[in-house]
């Protein structure tokens, strides 16, 4: 047996990300591992201890023993405290510390996809003693190390790979959450249709239709007359969904048409990840 063919696309995903992680920071000099990333808060070294950290969790190590520090201020919710302590507890790991145990952690990790010969359903180990299926699992891992990469290719000025296998699963993750950001965050009323129009190397076009008791769904029909329209490029729709930026900031990006005010309201709650 194999890997579940269901599970194929997560695994190309995700190898295809954290290597060209690997590639980005196995030249760093010690100062640059400290450059801040659009990821709150946190440095390149902390972006690739995170990035560390969950696959560790994905092989099954246990979880450090550590006590955060008290002066963290971005670390507020049970959530961030969780995905903090695999970041603080590397806060002082130099630069060849970091990428000898990212290289051995992607053998690991790769090793064990190899041997993967568990259904999609398979319930693991999520955040904060959780459980989850292997396959939101593994659809989860190949989004958040494609967004890394992209907050490390942004620290580090080396733009790219906005077209890769990650990409396209960022693409349906971040879609997930935007009927609850139309119809529940902005509060768009009902028989309400918004397009969001996006362009670039990831390009697509769907529409948000609240019904009658005000819930929200996406499809990829356009609709006439909308009530707003939002037109921009893939990498700030990434930007903006990721909440690594606020609207205000690209606004030169983002072109709206229809209700002003809907539309700022969108714009206002676009992020979509915790």
């Amino acid at each position: 047996m194999s890997l579940h063919p269901s599970l194929q696309s997560y695994a190309d995903a995700w190898t295809h990300s954290v290597e060209a992680i690997s590639e980005l920071v196995q030249p760093l000099p010690e100062a640059q591992w400290n450059l801040a990333t659009p990821c709150p808060a946190w440095s390149v070294r902390d972006v690739v201890s995170h990035v560390i950290g969950l696959d560790c969790e994905m092989l099954g190590d246990p979880r450090p023993i550590h006590t955060l520090p008290r002066d963290l201020y971005h670390v507020r919710t049970d959530l961030q405290r969780y995905m903090e302590m695999q970041v603080d507890v590397r806060r002082h790991h130099t630069g060849p510390e970091m990428t000898a145990e990212l290289e051995y952690t992607i053998i690991r990790r790769s090793r064990q996809l190899r041997n993967e010969t568990r259904q999609p359903t398979t319930a693991v180990r999520g955040p904060l003693g959780t459980e989850q299926t292997l396959e939101a699992a593994m659809r989860l891992r190949a989004f958040d190390v494609w967004l890394h990469e992209q907050d490390l290719r942004t620290a580090l000025g080396r733009p790219g790979n906005l077209d890769s296998p990650g990409a396209l699963v960022a693409r349906d993750m971040l879609l997930d959450g935007l009927a609850k950001v139309v119809a529940r965050e902005a509060g768009a009323p009902p028989g309400t249709a918004v397009v969001v129009d996006v362009q670039g190397p990831v390009e697509f076009l769907r529409t948000v239709r609240v019904d009658a008791e005000g819930r929200g769904s996406v499809d990829g029909s356009p609709s006439l007359g909308p009530a707003v329209t939002l037109s921009l490029d893939w990498e700030t729709y990434v930007r903006l969904a990721a909440g690594r930026v606020r609207h205000e900031a690209v606004g030169d990006r983002v072109k709206t048409e229809g209700d002003p005010e809907l539309a700022r309201a969108i714009l206002d709650n676009f992020a979509v990840t915790p």
